[in-house]
């Protein structure tokens, strides 16, 4: 009988690329992992690694095994969401992946609500881009992320994952109020000359935002750059730069600036995703749950006139 245990670090080589990102995932020594992919070579009497180099890769035996090994997964963790499932207690843990302007906007509220509601849930957030917190809920790292989808920019989507719709938000120009070098901008394309902060390149808001500079017609001078979107909005609001925002970062907060509407009124898709096998765990409906009414309790920004 092959142990599911080293299969299982077999397929986390497959999909982390080398031995010590795979001990770093599970809390391993790198010397630990290698001595358990050692033994399950013997147990199989094939070769399954070989070196390339300083890395090691699979042979086609172990990619064989990996294969067998998602199914093994996804079949346990069925049998452990039935599990949860027949009893009459929502209990456990549920690891989420959020964005900041949803971390900040949604999961208060809905934290608040799992406590009151479901006591004995555990919620884990941790702050993560939703293209890489995707590729994280698929590796295993979370049970839940709540991800965004700009217009025109897919998603990553994995097969394993699930996608439900939770909410939308609209994007608009953020300038500063009152008397300003930036007092007359109406448009995007007004802003041809302004200078902008986005997020890092890669990001899918940081392309969004290039791309409707473009199609108004210029290249957008992105003199500021930062993921932080509370550093974004000070210095939108100290008068030092404009930016394309949702509405969701003014969540409750008063809006310090003034909020242009775009022409052609784009909307972000905010939406969650959990591995199917593990969609009907009950904390992790929990969570759901509890994330969409939060949703639908979101207050739209007044911003000052």
């Amino acid at each position: 009988m092959l142990d599911l245990r080293r299969l299982r670090l077999l397929r986390e080589l497959k999909i982390r690329g080398t031995l010590a990102e795979v001990a770093a995932a599970l809390s391993y020594s790198p010397s630990s992992v290698s001595q358990q992919l050692a033994l399950l070579e013997k147990e199989v009497g094939v070769e399954l690694l070989r070196k390339t180099g300083r890395r090691v890769v699979l042979t086609p035996q172990a990619e064989i095994l990996v294969a067998h090994t998602a199914d093994l997964l996804e079949t346990l963790e069925r049998a452990e969401a039935g599990l949860a499932a027949s009893l009459t207690s929502v209990t456990g843990t549920v690891r989420v992946a959020v964005f900041q302007s949803a971390a900040l906007a949604l999961m208060p509220d809905a934290l608040t609500a799992m406590t009151q509601d479901y006591p004995d849930v555990r919620v884990e957030m941790v702050q993560r881009e939703p293209e890489t917190a995707l590729w994280e809920t698929f590796a295993r790292d979370f049970d839940l992320v709540i991800a965004e989808q700009y217009p025109g920019h897919a998603a990553p989507r994995h097969p394993e994952l699930d996608h439900l719709a939770l909410t939308e938000d609209a994007i608009r120009l953020a300038v500063p109020v009152g008397p300003s070098r930036y007092a007359g901008i109406a448009t995007v394309a007004a802003a041809a000359d302004a200078a902008w902060v986005m997020e890092p390149r890669g990001a899918a808001s940081r392309h969004w935002a290039e791309q409707a500079c473009r199609r108004a017609g210029f290249e957008p001078d992105v003199r500021y750059e930062t993921a932080d979107l509370q550093a974004q909005i000070r210095l939108i609001e100290s008068g030092n730069a404009v930016a394309l925002m949702p509405d969701l970062v003014w969540t409750g907060r008063d809006v310090p600036v003034r909020l242009v509407e775009l022409e052609d009124s784009p909307r972000r898709a905010i939406f969650t995703s959990a591995r199917r096998a593990g969609a009907e765990r009950p904390a992790v409906v929990a969570v759901r749950k509890v994330l969409d009414r939060a949703a639908r309790e979101v207050r739209r920004p007044e911003p000052p006139a």
